[in-house]
């Protein structure tokens, strides 16, 4: 099912876009306040974003800039009655991936929803984020901001696991089976909690990789 975040502080609109979409099949849920679409992008991803540009509390496109940081794959669609053309550069430079000027057709709308996320599934995304901390899967590296970290081996494989799986819990056992397992060499439960010793020791941030105590550890940004 695709999910969807609307920031939007007219009600009206906000009710038909969440109605029509619901009868498409979609789960909506609706945001009059950025503070509140933030708190909720924190706690939770949607399948895609939709942006207001004028909002109560701030503006859609210091939002949609704070959600490309943290969030480069998610996409996002700016619904607005600013439809002039520097306004549309603008919203693409904030990393936009489609723009609707209002008012617009819904049926519309969720064709062009449709259209974004088959884009979307196609495009092979090689960097995964954390915070500051970036994977760069075509390299094989690790960069704190611009900075390389060099990692080894098994830190490298537990990174990909965790930010592959951002906001979810991976459990010891799974580390264990899916990072040392796989080249056949026998390892306890104490190679893990050493390696995760030496890998927070290389985060300039260790706070966006959590330890579940007695169960297993979870990377999400903490901003």
């Amino acid at each position: 099912m695709i999910e969807v975040y609307y920031a939007e502080d007219d009600e009206a609109i906000g009710s038909a876009v969440k109605q029509y979409l619901e009868q498409q099949n979609c789960k909506v849920a609706v945001f009059d306040r950025v503070a509140d679409i933030r708190k909720a992008l924190l706690g939770h991803l949607p399948t895609i974003v939709l942006l207001d540009w004028n909002m109560p509390d701030g503006q859609g496109n210091a939002l949609c800039l704070w959600i490309r940081e943290r969030w480069k794959a998610l996409p996002i669609v700016y619904l607005t009655v600013r439809g002039d053309p520097h306004d549309m550069v603008a919203g693409f430079q904030t990393g936009a991936d489609d723009y609707v000027v209002k008012p617009f057709d819904l049926a519309v709308l969720h064709s062009r929803i449709l259209a974004l996320l088959r884009r979307a599934e196609t495009a092979t995304d090689t960097k995964l984020f954390c915070d500051s901390l970036m994977l760069d899967k075509e390299k094989t590296a690790v960069y704190d901001g611009q900075k390389e970290i060099a990692v080894s081996q098994p830190e490298y494989r537990i990174l990909l696991i965790l930010m592959e799986n951002k906001g979810k819990t991976i459990t010891r056992t799974q580390l264990l089976e899916q990072v040392w397992d796989r080249s056949g060499n026998y390892v306890n439960d104490n190679t893990l909690t050493v390696t995760m010793k030496r890998l927070r020791e290389k985060l300039n941030h260790p706070a966006c990789l959590k330890t579940i105590r007695s169960f297993g550890y979870r990377m999400e940004d903490t901003q």
